[in-house]
């Protein structure tokens, strides 16, 4: 199968839009390939065929969202003031909250560990290209740099399951993120 056909791309489409439908409306460990196929109105071995299981289709449905979500976190500044989030950070908040839906089924204690797995990824890439393109507060040197993107990744993916599971208002959330994650981004004034 060529996935540049333009047959395949549509079934690919039919596919995440019937996992993200059913996901909508149950657990995501309910989800059975029938299901799916039924939904997306292909036979089971089309879904074999695109996708080796229903967390593998999850995690490509949700690919644009995971982007979405490091793009955001890089575009963070990271000099601004303690006390207020910045605007990137507020919208990504409102945009999980906006969604906590989907975010619940995904990061929640039924969820998928690859969709986790793929956004920590996602942001420990995005914040590495920026640490090392020179945006890296000083004072982190001994601490190399994929250990530090890869700490905040998880913080900030960590943080949006904790919101999403326990409904906190992006207004809470986002200020009390900023406040940590600039934390882990400063140094200290002893670390001068």
């Amino acid at each position: 199968m060529n996935p540049e056909d333009p047959r395949a791309q549509r079934t690919r489409a039919r596919l995440k839009a019937a996992v993200l439908d059913l996901a909508a409306q149950q657990e995501l460990a309910t989800i059975t390939v029938s299901a799916l196929a039924r939904r997306a109105e292909v036979n089971r071995a089309t879904v074999y065929l695109h996708y080796p299981d229903v967390d593998a289709l999850v995690t490509d449905a949700m690919e644009e969202t995971v982007a979405a979500v490091a793009r955001a976190a890089a575009l963070c500044p990271l000099d601004a003031p303690r006390d207020r989030a910045p605007g990137p950070l507020e919208e990504l908040f409102e945009h999980v909250a906006a969604n906590a839906h989907m975010y619940r089924r995904m990061l929640g204690p039924h969820g998928s560990a690859r969709f986790a797995a793929r956004m920590r990824e996602r942001l420990t890439v995005e914040l590495t290209r920026r640490f090392t393109g020179g945006a890296r507060p000083a004072g982190w040197d001994d601490v190399p740099v994929g250990v530090h993107a890869a700490y905040l990744a998880g913080a900030l993916v960590g943080v949006i399951a904790h919101c999403v599971t326990e409904g906190t208002r992006p207004e809470e959330s986002a200020p009390a993120f900023w406040r940590l994650f600039r934390t882990g981004c400063q140094s200290t004034p002893d670390d001068r």
